[in-house]
């Protein structure tokens, strides 16, 4: 969407749509996100995700809508903070029927009665989309609280491994078939653009990375890398089944001011 329709929206088309056709081209943005994830194009990811905010903003701004601005800010603020790290992970794996069902359900609130004509579904069917993507999303480990200790304790394991140069601790705590993926900034700090396969991920880190510290990431366990106490590269991790089945390097700096980072101390 090119930046002279956003101007025409914001002087009042969007205003022409109703709700569902916002959320729908909402939810049409975070999948323009997602294969820019998959394909690892950091600029059409980045501008996705601008879209995608903006967008929010007007439905926001909406006057219609007052009476739904509480859920639709907090729908704003879910895909702000988790939008680049583990959901996008998730997402990219699903279809795009089920990735549009389960945005607009769960994100969204909007019925499956109204989802149903978007995905070309039955009402039943579009249910039974969002709650395969529901499934996938939550065995991805997306589970708040009670999970944060001990994938923390796996982040501290996996980031002493890296400062001890230990291989087999490595192997231990990644999943064969782990994924490690940079944006285009962290590639020039030096990381590998994509990686597959425990073995693989293990060896590109061996070595590097020893000065990475443990960190919350908008409230999620993690790790960061800032020399000089300035943020360079942020690891976003994915964990399934206690081992570590993604790793995401951020290194945008538009993308890094956005995140709540806090550096965390034994």
């Amino acid at each position: 969407m090119s930046g002279s329709l956003h101007a025409g929206l914001a002087a009042g088309r969007w205003q022409e749509l109703t709700l569902l056709e916002q959320l729908a081209n909402i939810g049409s943005e975070v999948g323009r996100a997602t294969r820019a994830k998959s394909l690892n194009n950091e600029q059409r990811l980045t501008s996705a995700l601008d879209r995608c905010l903006e967008l929010f903003d007007l439905t926001i701004a909406d006057e219609r809508w007052r009476h739904r601005r509480r859920e639709i800010t907090r729908a704003r603020e879910i895909v702000a903070d988790s939008v680049g790290l583990a959901l996008l992970v998730v997402l990219e794996t699903l279809t795009p029927p089920e990735r549009l069902a389960f945005v607009l359900h769960d994100m969204f609130g909007v019925s499956f009665n109204e989802i149903a004509p978007i995905v070309g579904r039955s009402p039943a069917a579009a249910r039974q989309l969002a709650s395969r993507a529901r499934r996938r999303v939550q065995g991805a480990d997306m589970d708040p609280d009670a999970d944060l200790t001990r994938h923390r304790t796996i982040i501290d394991a996996f980031l002493a491994a890296l400062r001890g140069g230990d291989f087999e601790a490595l192997l231990a705590l990644l999943d064969p078939d782990v994924v490690l993926r940079a944006d285009r900034a962290a590639v020039q700090t030096g990381a590998s653009r994509e990686v597959r396969g425990a073995a693989s991920v293990a060896q590109t880190f061996l070595g590097r990375a020893r000065a990475a510290q443990p960190a919350l990431v908008n409230g999620v366990p993690g790790a960061v890398w800032a020399p000089g106490g300035q943020p360079r590269v942020v690891f976003g991790f994915t964990i399934t089944g206690g081992r570590i089945v993604a790793i995401d390097l951020l290194g945008n700096p538009t993308r890094l001011r956005r995140l709540d980072l806090t550096v965390l101390t034994d």
